[in-house]
């Protein structure tokens, strides 16, 4: 028999083998299926009354350890800390930075109440004055104006005065009445 006659017979030795072994396997998981989800919820109903026995006692246990041990521990550190923190050494404004002492909370808010009021005062102030030299400004101009005014009329009335003078009140000889010599601001009409 040749070598490679010899080669496929091993070759398909293995593989009905293998065919044989997974029919038996589907037949096997068929029959054991059922088993399988039986033992699941099994064990997922163990594991939930495993959970619930244990967390009551946990709970209990975390609330012993908060109530002995932990006081205890944290004394312990406390004092272990205090006992190791160097000391230190008081020197003009570091030292006065360092120090532990506190400003009362009514002097803080005091002094803030004191510092906004002092700051809103200010700032009236300022406005109060800025409206004030505002209004100055203002009536320094409406005294300019009445001056000028004023000026226009003593110069207007002089002048009609003069014409009425000058006249004799028959005019200006020009042939035209009094009404069409002039306007009242001084300027002839045509």
């Amino acid at each position: 028999m040749p070598i490679t006659r010899k080669c496929r017979t091993r070759s398909a030795q293995p593989e009905a083998a293998l065919s044989r072994l997974g029919a038996v396997a589907r037949d096997k998981t068929e029959n054991l299926g059922p088993y399988a989800d039986q033992a699941r919820e099994t064990a997922s109903q163990r594991i939930h009354q495993a959970r619930d026995w244990t967390a009551p006692r946990l709970e209990m246990a975390a609330y012993r350890v908060e109530d002995t041990v932990a006081p205890r521990v944290a004394d312990f550190l406390s004092s272990t800390a205090q006992r190791v923190e160097p000391r230190r050494t008081r020197r003009g404004i570091i030292a006065a930075r360092k120090t532990r002492r506190r400003v009362p909370r009514a002097a803080v808010i005091a002094g803030v109440a004191v510092v906004g009021a002092a700051a809103c005062y200010g700032a009236l102030k300022l406005r109060q004055a800025s409206q004030d030299a505002e209004w100055q400004a203002n009536l320094n101009q409406a005294r300019e104006q009445v001056r000028e005014t004023r000026e226009q009329l003593a110069a207007k009335a002089r002048d009609a005065k003069e014409r009425v003078a000058g006249d004799g009140g028959a005019g200006d000889g020009d042939g035209r009445g009094p009404s069409e010599a002039g306007n009242l601001n001084g300027q002839a009409t045509t």
